[in-house]
């Protein structure tokens, strides 16, 4: 195994890779919670937490941990997503106990101070409104939230305004005691390191014994062709069209992602060549896959001049279409495979990118598979495989379609879409 695995006293996860010939370590601490494991009145507490964490313990204030970190040289970063939240840090191998004892001490003893909880609101609610004024960002809530509809996994990772506005020293010590266990919780490690001591690194500083009976509620949604739209005065109109994609542990997800490579993974990808190499319609326009636990999403995003909106709309839905009525040439299919592999193997040259491997793999799979295994999956996918994954994926009684932009819902109206909602 290429990896190796161990459970700390308390019952946290550990993870490591050792690799030769480096000199750093990536360290991250991973907790299997996200925006989707959020009460209503609570959207956005995850990602809270995820910036309170970084406002000191009763051993290194705020500004001693930033110190802390420059002083070792070292990065130091963090992140929230729909699932999991992140705190991770990249330093010199000589660093690691130090870095580890800093980072063990923010995730299990935070302050959670009334003047840190009043100035770093204040900071989220304007990293909220700098998303509303950003339309390439806020497209791609706005087509989770028309996708997923009522399901959790609908809700932004930022929260909204009012909710982040009446969050509560209650709430905010009340949710962290019954999130932040060690049964939720994952350390991962890659680089010049030794799995043992990593270990005793763990159960010398990270003893927390906190306990919680929390359980994500998992249920598939129900997803129904929808057309959402947003005006907003911008030089560009920022589009999303998809539908629903595969869960993180469906069999058929490495299909979807050399499918995704096919339609809009690099530069000779059928979107890219389309819509920006033949018509000069878009600067940027890609493809994306993303599983979660009981579903995923499938989501095509470009950014075009209002005026040419419907123009690159059409070209999108009729290159779903090919790939639904037509089989990828051979020649195409391998060039995907390729590339998609590539990507796959240059990623291993980074400690970062191989920690972030395990700890998602870990929360997300329960399984971490080599990279041989990875690449003999990837080879496995057939023509048949993508036109049949096509086929079960883009069915237009479920397609969704958000739009951000100077104008109204009326300019997009059709009866293709059986929900329309203007924001």
């Amino acid at each position: 195994m290429f990896y190796n695995k161990s459970i700390s006293d308390n019952g946290t996860i550990i993870l490591s890779e050792e690799i030769p010939n480096v000199r750093s370590v990536a360290l991250g601490i991973w907790v299997g919670i996200g925006s989707r494991d959020e009460p209503e009145e609570l959207g956005g507490m995850s990602h809270f937490l995820e910036h309170l964490v970084f406002k000191g313990t009763p051993t290194y204030n705020a500004r001693q941990i930033s110190e802390t970190f420059d002083s070792l040289g070292a990065e130091l970063n963090a992140f929230t997503a729909k699932e999991t939240t992140c705190f991770y840090t990249r330093l010199l191998d000589e660093h690691l106990p130090k870095g580890f004892e800093v980072l063990a001490d923010m995730l299990s003893n935070p302050s959670f101070k009334e003047q840190d909880i009043l100035s770093e609101r204040q900071v989220v609610l304007e990293e909220i409104s700098l998303h509303e004024d950003s339309p390439d960002e806020r497209i791609h809530d706005l087509f989770s939230n028309a996708l997923f509809s009522d399901h959790p996994l609908g809700k932004p990772v930022l929260g909204r305004i009012d909710t982040v506005k009446n969050f509560s020293h209650k709430d905010i010590v009340s949710y962290y005691d019954s999130r932040y266990a060690p049964q939720n919780m994952v350390i991962a490690a890659a680089g010049s390191l030794k799995h043992n001591d990593l270990v005793k690194l763990v159960n010398r500083h990270f003893t927390n014994k906190r306990s919680s009976d929390f359980k994500r509620k998992s249920f598939a949604p129900v997803v129904e062709s929808h057309l959402m739209a947003y005006k907003k005065k911008t030089e560009q109109a920022h589009i999303c069209y998809g539908t629903e994609g595969l869960s993180a542990n469906d069999k058929d997800r490495f299909i979807v992602s050399v499918l995704d490579n096919i339609l809009g993974g690099g530069m000779s990808s059928r979107l890219f060549q389309e819509i920006r190499e033949k018509r000069g319609l878009a600067y940027s326009v890609y493809s994306y896959h993303s599983v979660h636990t009981e579903t995923g999403s499938f989501t095509l995003y470009a950014g075009t001049s209002p005026n040419k909106a419907k123009e690159v709309i059409a070209i999108m839905q009729d290159q779903l279409q090919l790939l639904v009525d037509e089989k990828v040439a051979t020649e195409e299919l391998n060039r995907a495979k390729q590339h998609l592999k590539g990507q796959l193997v240059l990623g291993l040259e980074s400690t970062s990118h191989r920690m972030m491997r395990l700890g998602k793999s870990e929360l997300a799979h329960g399984e971490i598979l080599s990279v041989d295994e990875l690449i003999n999956r990837i080879d496995a996918v057939s023509q048949d495989d993508i036109q049949g994954i096509a086929k079960q994926l883009f069915v237009p009684s479920k397609m969704i379609l958000t739009i951000v932009g100077p104008f109204d819902i009326e300019h997009f109206s059709s009866s293709e879409f059986v929900k329309q909602t203007t924001l």
